[in-house]
């Protein structure tokens, strides 16, 4: 029995094509919204103490 290569199981993965979760869009959604949430929060605030 031979060992699997590296490089074949690489290109195995990308051959197979894995959609995403609806709550992995769910999360990525969140953690995008309250990047923009908290930077939007962070100009407002520095904008008010210079």
């Amino acid at each position: 029995m031979t060992e699997p290569r590296l490089l074949d199981e690489l290109q195995k993965m990308e051959r197979e094509y894995e959609p995403l979760l609806p709550i992995e869009k769910k999360l990525i959604w969140y953690t995008f919204a309250t990047g923009v949430v908290l930077l939007a929060a962070m100009v407002l605030i520095s904008r008010a103490f210079v």
